[in-house]
């Protein structure tokens, strides 16, 4: 995991970002969150050489970072803190992630096409046309999050948990919904055609299961636009 270090700032409470020695390699140091940091520009550089040099980033923290217009492709990631960064028009298809934190996230135009990621948090995090097609996506935390225009279609949600999401003209087409979590969440245009909805967890005073799909999901669709 990710080396939990607070900026060196006295009044900031906020995580620091990795610190690196000479040869460009992770050290264990304090260091300063992006705003306080004394060469900000430096410290950016060095984080995205070290991304762009190396196949798999173990413990990287990159908190409150913009990534714009890069790829991360096949990259993979264990341990890392993208917490409250910015990800715009990022190719990371065939991604890996274990025990990743990217809560507080931003992602527009965005693509995680036949990606593994697992056991990681996106939580509170917002996805603008964002896709995650073909995806294994078990054991993630999405709750909270507020997804627009985006498809997780034919992908593994096991055990993944939306609760309190806002899902919006979003698709999650061909999904194994297994022990898939969707308590309190708004559902807008939302087509979960071919997915095993009678494997997800929906509505905690009907006993988890979603039993029938007619009955559990047809109430929302005069008020969520849910498309089955």
């Amino acid at each position: 995991m990710y080396s939990y270090n607070k900026c060196s700032c006295p009044e900031c409470n906020e995580q620091a970002l990795s610190t690196f020695d000479e040869n460009l390699d992770l050290t264990d140091e304090n260091g300063w969150c992006l705003k306080h940091h004394p060469n900000p520009e430096e410290i950016t550089r060095n984080i995205f050489t070290y991304i762009k040099e190396h196949d798999k980033i173990i413990g990287l923290s990159a908190c409150g970072m913009e990534f714009k217009d890069i790829s991360f492709a096949g990259k993979k990631f264990y341990g890392c803190n993208f917490q409250g960064c910015s990800f715009s028009n990022v190719h990371a298809s065939k991604i890996r992630c274990r025990m990743c934190i990217l809560d507080g996230t931003t992602f527009s135009d965005c693509d995680f096409l036949e990606s593994n990621i697992q056991f990681s948090s996106f939580a509170g995090s917002k996805f603008v046309h964002v896709l995650f097609t073909g995806s294994d996506l078990v054991h993630i935390n999405f709750n909270g999050i507020t997804s627009y225009q985006s498809s997780f279609d034919d992908s593994d949600l096991y055990n993944t948990r939306f609760i309190k999401a806002a899902l919006i003209n979003t698709s999650l087409r061909n999904c194994n919904l297994k022990k898939a979590v969707f308590y309190e969440s708004v559902r807008e245009n939302v087509s979960f055609k071919l997915s095993n909805t009678r494997e997800a967890l929906v509505d905690r005073n009907k006993g988890g299961l979603m039993g029938d799909i007619d009955t559990d999901f047809s109430d929302d669709k005069s008020k969520s636009g849910v498309s089955l």
